[in-house]
């Protein structure tokens, strides 16, 4: 892992771990994939304007986010199916968050349950929520991590329907995947991968499993149940009635609008995560980073900000930070670790993060992150629009 020297030889290495179809459904977003590329070429639109002779001899580059003090302004997004990627799954990660001292949020939809992943994890414990049709259900989850010890929810909101993932469609890609002859030899020509993949232990949304078991009406699919699950008529007194429950730090993640993410402090959440579902819902969504600014303006403060989606690269953080981020979130780029090193690979991926990071403040000449200020960014070419 250490002859890996940035996110994209990650990514090779998960080329090179992961079936065609695999890799093809962590990789892709939605329809043409512009949000998806957008997402991270905006960094490149905007260059940095370091300070000279700064005193950097106190350098401190710890932030505060759901409560916790972590290392640096990091965190690991929730991503679903972990186990699509490595046999180890979420095991893996958070072996790797646990090292590096960041915050994990396990998945509704990941492959182990609440408590092993509350046992396993002494970083920041956090659980992405969704408030389904079955409010019951809901309440389940908020009782799990309240006996779990969980630090935060993190509510998702951009999801009623799924994005037309294209790759998928052409791919012919099941979930949980299966051998047939469009995908045998995809699947034959990484056995590393294949044999405990599709022979080992069954690719279970394990945290809802049992509400299908009990159902005695009928037999549905795990994976029916779950799609049927989600409710298109859901607002923010929705939002208002889990804040109350709760009752502790929550994230709304999916905010693009400064007026939503004013909304979201009203209702109770003390957190917005800026995000446009990594480009795999809404195509030719606004780059999160271009929202950040008027994001930041329009909570003054109020809410924690923080920058979910197309970071690659430390200074992509330090970028984000100047605009008015709090932290930043990450999930392509460890899963590409998880893929092609196993929880190695995932620390190899939050260590390239860290080291870029720390040398862009350094050369900056920003010695914490509330140092980072608008002042040291100029954009290039057309200005990104940033309205609510």
């Amino acid at each position: 892992m250490q002859n890996h020297h940035n996110i994209m030889d990650l990514r090779r290495a998960a080329v090179r771990a992961l079936p065609r179809p695999i890799f093809d459904y962590l990789d892709g977003g939605a329809e043409d994939e512009i949000v998806l590329r957008r997402a991270t070429s905006a960094y490149d639109d905007i260059e940095l304007l370091p300070q000279a002779l700064v005193d950097l001899s106190a350098s401190n580059h710890q932030t505060q986010i759901f409560g916790r003090t972590i290392p640096f302004p990091l965190m690991l997004a929730p991503t679903g199916l972990t186990r699509l990627f490595h046999k180890d799954a979420e095991v893996a990660v958070a072996e790797a968050a646990n090292k590096a001292g960041l915050p994990y949020c396990l998945s509704t939809l990941g492959t182990t349950t609440m408590e092993d992943f509350a046992r396993m994890t002494t970083a920041p414990r956090l659980f992405q929520i969704y408030i389904f049709k079955d409010r019951g259900l809901t309440e389940e989850f908020i009782s799990r991590a309240q006996e779990g010890g969980y630090d935060g929810l993190v509510l998702t909101v951009d999801t009623l329907v799924a994005g037309k993932r294209e790759r998928d469609l052409v791919n012919g890609l099941s979930l949980p995947p299966r051998l047939n002859a469009r995908t045998f030899l995809q699947f034959a020509a990484k056995p590393r991968w294949s044999l405990p993949a599709l022979f080992g232990r069954k690719f279970d949304f394990v945290n809802v499993a049992h509400r299908v078991a009990t159902m005695s009406d009928k037999q549905v699919p795990l994976h029916v149940y779950v799609a049927g699950q989600f409710d298109n008529s859901i607002t923010w007194k929705d939002v208002e009635w889990l804040a109350a429950r709760w009752k502790g730090p929550l994230a709304v993640k999916g905010i693009l609008r400064a007026e939503d993410a004013r909304q979201a402090s009203e209702c109770g959440a003390d957190t917005v995560m800026i995000s446009n579902h990594g480009g795999r819902q809404l195509e030719t969504a606004v780059a999160p980073i271009d929202q950040i600014a008027s994001v930041a303006d329009a909570v003054r403060g109020r809410v924690k900000i923080i920058c979910d989606g197309g970071i690659r690269r430390g200074s992509h953080i330090a970028k984000a930070l100047a605009l008015g981020a709090d932290a930043c979130s990450i999930g392509r780029p460890y899963l590409y670790g998880l893929a092609g090193g196993g929880a190695q690979g995932v620390s190899r991926a939050l260590d390239i993060m860290r080291e870029e990071y720390e040398r862009t403040m350094a050369l900056l000449g920003a010695a914490t992150p509330r140092d980072l200020k608008p002042s040291m960014l100029k954009r290039i070419g057309p200005r990104a629009f940033s309205g609510s």
